[in-house]
This record gives structure tokens, sequence and C-alpha cells, in this order.
């Protein structure tokens, strides 16, 4: 197997057997699930705190330059946009010859369906950019982008976010499922609650 193969393959079979899985049935309402306030996540347009160019569309991703620290929480639905745009999206236009993505004009999905169908079609282009890679390729720079790292340590990178980010999105759904219903309904005033 040539090291592309066994790089792609490294990322697909979590992609396979763990993160796709656990995406299935995804819905609207955990898509846009806040579990604390102040969460970032994608908005309609006009709603987001973020600054808007004037042909903005439809949705838009809650983020500033710099961010503030701490960083704040983000939904399921900022974190695969951050996986669709950042994570995956530049770097197939980058070193795949895909379309150019820009996190300020990209079309963020407004439910999950959507999103899983973005996100999708961005990993199959990455796969498969990856799986045709040379090992001449891996050990030099992309010819395009910002990094003048060997293209083997930007697979690698990617690699390692989308594991870290598929692992939080699949954390946010165990939270989502397990969380505690008298929480949810007082917004998680417990005392409230029981004093009520």
């Amino acid at each position: 197997m040539a090291r592309g193969e066994r790089l792609s393959e490294q990322l697909d079979w979590y992609w396979r057997k763990n993160l796709r899985p656990r995406l299935e049935g995804l819905t609207d309402e955990e898509y846009f699930w806040e579990p604390v306030r102040g969460c970032w996540s994608i908005r309609p347009r006009g709603t987001s705190a973020a600054p808007m160019p004037e042909d903005a569309v439809e949705w838009t991703m809650d983020q500033v330059t710099p961010g503030p620290v701490p960083a704040p929480v983000t939904t399921i639905a900022w974190r695969l946009a951050h996986v669709i745009v950042s994570c995956l999206g530049y770097r197939v236009g980058w070193y795949f010859g895909g379309q150019h993505t820009d996190s300020e004009t990209f079309a963020y999905a407004g439910t999950a369906d959507e999103a899983l169908e973005q996100l999708d079609e961005m990993y199959g282009r990455w796969h498969a950019g990856v799986r045709d890679l040379s090992d001449a390729d891996l050990d030099n720079p992309p010819a395009l982008g910002p990094e003048r790292f060997p293209m083997e340590n930007r697979i690698l990178h990617v690699n390692r976010e989308l594991i870290h980010h598929g692992a939080e999105i699949c954390l946010l759904r165990d939270l989502y499922r397990w969380r505690d219903p008298v929480a949810a309904v007082s917004g998680g005033d417990h005392d409230a609650v029981a004093n009520a």
C-alpha cells in the first residue's frame, strides 16, 4: 500500500467505523442545540454576532478575529461548519484543485441534513485527493496554500483535526441525548424548579 493510501485509510477507517455512523439521525434540534449560554452557532443572516459583508449568504457562522479567550462553547452546527470549511474546504481548494472556499461567503447549512450532505461531499473530495498522492507529493510542500510544510505533515494535521472535532461532535450528541429534562425545561436552574 502506498503512503498516500495509508494516510487516507487512517482517516477513512475512523470515518467509516466511528464518525459517520454516529452522525446518522442527526436532527435539526440537536444540530442547533446550545448546551450553555453564549454558544457560537450557525445563525440566520442578521442574527449573528459575526461581521458580515453585504452579499452574505442566508446562514452565517459566529466568529470574530481575534477570537475571545476563553473560546465559546460551540454547537454541533458550528463544529460541522468548521470541519466542512476550515478543516476540509480550504485544503481541498488549495491542494486538490477544488473550488475556492471562503468562510465569509460560504453557504452554511441551515439544516442538519444539508450539513451532512456538505460534509460527505467535502470529505469525499479530501479522501480521493489524499489517496492519489505519490510519495514525492507527500515529501514536498503543497504548491498552493499558505503552509510550507511537507504535504504529509498537512495530511496528518487534517486527520488529527477531523478526529478531534468529530469526537467533540459525538460528545455533544451524547450530552444532548442524556441531558437532564428538568435542566432543559428550566434552563438549568434546578432550585427554581424545585421551589416553584
